[in-house]
């Protein structure tokens, strides 16, 4: 095998590859024999079949067969003897081959850059700590308590009022038709919940039992349906029932129902749920704040074509929000252009991102057990309930689908390695200033798949 660089520009390397027409002869002699043993061809004993007859039978079908695999193996070991890691799938094409003659094909390839990862021990990040206090678990009692309760009518019939749940009957048109999804008999509604189109249930307030009203409201410009979006339509309102939610104790009795054994465990489960969910959302804000620091810190030239498939992966799921009118409503009547740029610069960020945490696993021997995939699978599994096996199966018929399922896992990992390297101090605050920092310091960017 023969190699010669023809181009190198940036991270793109091209190669002229010529195989000798001696080794592929030899091969193709090697497989049409293994053939031989097994054929059956009208006339002869298996195994008896001339090597000239097969050729003839076979040779361009085998010739094909082996003409792909050599193009695959040498390929490979022409970059692995130079130590070049591609970045994607190198292009090939055949520039020169017939039967007898050498093999010549071209190879354009896209490498992974050279990143030489910082000193994380110099990095100082932050770690906010929620401390849960009685007032957060009475709240997430009271909820808890309010979701099991189970509406029912007033002792005396009166008009309905915030928190209410109304049962009705209703009939929508636009421009005098009905429309897809307008209609429904003995729906319900509670009033404050923001369950139906804005302005709708403001329209049902004060309503009594049995009462008809019209309620006129305009659909988002976003709505979900775009056949309404942007429209105004009139709604005729039967107000079958006004039914109050009655408060249930929360009390032991309370705790039984759910499965505790006293309100003292319930109590202590809440406190244990709350913490568990802050620590999440702070660690949502310590990664965030990493990631920042990180792709402040490197600056590295980035495959052009990861960037571009990244890039496309998001302008596919952008179109898809404005064609069902789920757009961010920050990119709504933004120019095309100006939205691609954004979005492009957002597909190089998680790109570089993804390669550097790639490359600080590999360096530092980050692994992902096989048990850490498969708890990972049935929680999947679980989130459709009755079609775990399905999902499972799935997951188990595709390698890229379980390359996906691996990859945040890896990357979660890489985070957590720098991070039990750097200096973290600690700063406790409440559940409202959590959020706060949260909604502050929020970014459509972060990492791409790091999972190498």
């Amino acid at each position: 095998m023969q190699v010669t660089e023809t181009s190198a520009e940036g991270l793109k390397r091209e190669f002229k590859i010529v195989v000798p027409a001696s080794d592929l002869q030899s091969k193709m002699d090697a497989r049409l024999e293994e053939l031989g043993r097994s054929v059956r061809l009208p006339g002869f004993r298996p195994g008896k079949v001339p090597l000239a007859l097969l050729k003839k039978r076979f040779g361009a079908s085998v010739m094909g067969e082996l003409v792909e695999r050599t193009v695959a193996a040498t390929s490979t070991r022409a970059l692995e003897e130079r130590g070049l890691r591609p970045a994607g799938q190198p292009k090939v094409e055949i520039t020169s081959f017939s039967d007898g003659s050498d093999l010549e094909y071209k190879l354009a390839v896209e490498l992974i850059p050279d990143i030489k990862p910082i000193d994380f021990s110099t990095l100082s990040l932050e770690r906010l700590v929620v401390d849960v206090g009685e007032a957060e678990i009475e709240e997430a009692l009271r909820r808890l308590a309010e979701r099991v309760s189970q509406p029912q009518p007033p002792a005396e019939p009166r008009p309905a009022r915030e928190g209410d749940v109304l049962v009705i009957d209703f009939e929508g048109r636009i421009d005098g038709a009905p429309f897809q999804g307008g209609s429904g008999t003995g729906q319900y509604l509670q009033l404050g919940a923001g369950g139906f189109v804005p302005g709708f249930e403001e329209q049902l307030a004060g309503a009594s039992a049995g009462e008809e009203r019209k309620v006129v409201v305009t659909f988002p410009a976003d709505y979900g349906n775009k056949e309404v979006a942007g429209r105004t339509a009139e709604f005729d309102v039967k107000v079958r029932d006004v039914l109050e939610r009655v408060p249930v104790p929360i009390d032991d009795e309370l705790a039984k129902k759910l499965g505790f054994d006293d309100l003292a465990a319930l109590r202590e489960a809440q406190r244990n749920q709350l913490a568990a969910d802050y620590a999440g959302l702070a660690r949502q804000r310590l990664k965030r704040q990493l990631l920042d620091v990180l792709a402040e810190a490197h600056d590295f030239e980035v495959p052009a074509g990861l960037v571009e498939a990244e890039f496309d992966a998001i302008w596919r799921q952008i179109e898809a929000d404005r064609e069902a009118g789920r757009l961010d409503p920050e990119d709504v009547g933004k120019p095309e252009e100006q939205l691609k740029e954004e979005y492009r610069a957002i597909a190089r960020r998680r790109v570089k991102l993804g390669l550097l945490l790639s490359e600080v696993g590999r360096l530092n021997n980050v692994q992902v057990a096989n048990e850490e995939v498969s708890r990972a699978l049935l929680a999947e599994a679980r989130r459709y309930p009755g079609q775990e096996r399905k999902v499972i199966e799935f997951y188990q018929s595709s390698p890229q689908a379980m390359l996906q399922l691996r990859a945040p896992i890896y990357e979660d990992k890489v985070i957590d390695f720098i991070i039990e390297t750097a200096k973290v101090s600690e700063r406790h605050v409440s559940p409202s200033e959590l959020a706060q920092e949260l909604a502050s310091g929020a970014t459509p960017a972060e990492s791409g798949p790091a999972g190498a």
